[in-house]
């Protein structure tokens, strides 16, 4: 590396939240403060695929108003992607390419922004650098509405989608309930994640008697019966007059196939998941009789800036301006993650997490969490999710619409050859 002042890279990867912009806008404010430790900060475009093509973007242009925006805007500013790299070995030509990159320009902070294959990458990346001889400073930045990472209380962009969650299920029930004499008597509602059911028991909040939504929940880690899935059913819409039920993308059955696995695989080398929300309802239509309606809200759960958990938030700028400042530090090859002090009121500290620790390691909801008849949340399981929805973040508005950031997003000049990997 020059003698010159290195510049920080950032990028993002994976399912992009409603809040994973305000960490990039916490990395870029904090590290506008560092003008003696850090020159530039870099974004790559469309994640680790920018790095590997040299497309980085130079935000040095864009305005303190502009980024104070961008920590109010939802999806990812500058481009995600779902491209895993694989072992140093299998994936050695990538991995120097990485490195190539980053000397080329005076690279001397890489920030990832993402889930369990980012932390993996990013400690892949620093354990290169440093075989290599590179002075590479490699900081993971959490977030995922899956809330799966480890060794964190909460990982940022749960919270946002927790909230859409539960005031999503109890709106569609106030619906289903004045309906439901003459019409649709279940109501089936699928949510995100495929291993882990954080975000199906935030839709427990919408209730908390029997009688209310959701009526039944079906999390990945309770495997799935049709014969007591249905019984669940019938006899709520006997005692209720209807029932919602929210059900997890990655439902399995008992020899662990997905219920809803469609054949294929994701750029990670998931099975690619089909849809179990109309699966169940048309299931409850053809053995019940019931008539049904559903929803998959896709993209929404993780896009709702205009209904963004406050403590969400918050959340994510912490752990965007502590990666600077560990950065900085020369604190190398960890994660700011959130160790919580006390439920009501929320409190919490930031601590570093070894990335070593986080990589590939999913946190599954508690047994302790889920009822003992598995269709629903204990109080447990409420005291860890109230919190996390509490507050709101509202964006600005603008003819009635949010006004959400546009960046200019320019490319700096490219040094290298093209990557033809």
């Amino acid at each position: 590396m020059s003698n010159e002042t290195p510049n920080l890279l950032y990028a993002q990867s994976g399912g992009v939240t409603a809040v994973i912009n305000r960490s990039a806008a916490a990395v870029i404010a904090t590290a506008r403060k560092h003008t003696a430790k850090i020159a530039r900060v870099y974004a790559a475009r469309n994640g680790i695929l920018g790095v590997l093509r040299e497309q980085l973007i130079d935000t040095t242009g864009e305005s303190a108003e502009t980024i104070e925006a961008l920590g109010n805007t939802p999806g990812g500013a500058f481009g995600s992607c779902r491209y895993k790299l694989k072992g140093l070995a299998a994936d050695a030509a990538k991995y120097q390419r990485f490195l190539q990159v980053c000397q080329a320009h005076n690279i001397g902070y890489f920030l990832y922004n993402g889930g369990n294959d980012s932390a993996d990458t990013a400690y892949k990346v620093s354990q290169l650098a440093a075989t290599s001889g590179y002075a590479l400073t490699c900081i993971g930045v959490p977030k995922t509405i899956d809330n799966d990472l480890a060794l964190t209380d909460v990982c940022p962009g749960f919270g946002s989608a927790a909230k859409y969650t539960a005031i999503s299920v109890l709106e569609a029930s106030l619906d289903v309930a004045s309906m439901s004499e003459t019409s649709t008597k279940v109501f089936v509602y699928e949510v995100m994640g495929r291993h882990a059911g954080w975000l199906a028991a935030a839709g427990g909040l919408a209730g908390k008697s029997s009688d209310e939504a959701p009526q039944v929940i079906l999390f990945p880690e309770i495997k799935f019966d049709e014969a007591s899935f249905l019984a669940r059913v019938d006899a709520t819409v006997s005692e209720v007059g209807w029932c919602v039920v929210v059900v997890s993308e990655g439902l399995k059955y008992a020899d662990g196939r997905f219920v809803s696995e469609a054949g294929g695989k994701d750029a990670f080398g998931h099975a690619q998941l089909g849809g179990v929300a109309p699966m169940l309802a048309r299931m409850v239509t053809e053995k019940l009789g019931y008539k049904h309606h559903w929803a998959v809200p896709d993209y929404l759960q993780r896009s709702a800036r205009h209904i963004a958990s406050g403590l969400d938030a918050e959340l994510a700028w912490k752990v965007g301006e502590a990666a600077v400042e560990y950065a900085v530090a020369g604190r190398n090859a960890v994660m700011p993650v959130i160790k919580r002090v006390s439920d009501a009121p929320y409190r919490y500290e930031i601590h570093a997490a070894e990335l070593a620790e986080v990589a590939n390691n999913e946190r599954f909801m508690p047994r302790e969490f889920i009822t003992e008849d598995g269709f629903g949340i204990t109080d447990a399981a409420r005291r860890y999710l109230e919190p996390l929805i509490l507050g709101e973040a509202y964006p600005p508005y603008q003819a009635g619409l949010p006004a959400y950031a546009v960046l200019k997003n320019e490319l700096i000049a490219a040094r290298l050859p093209s990557w033809t990997g």
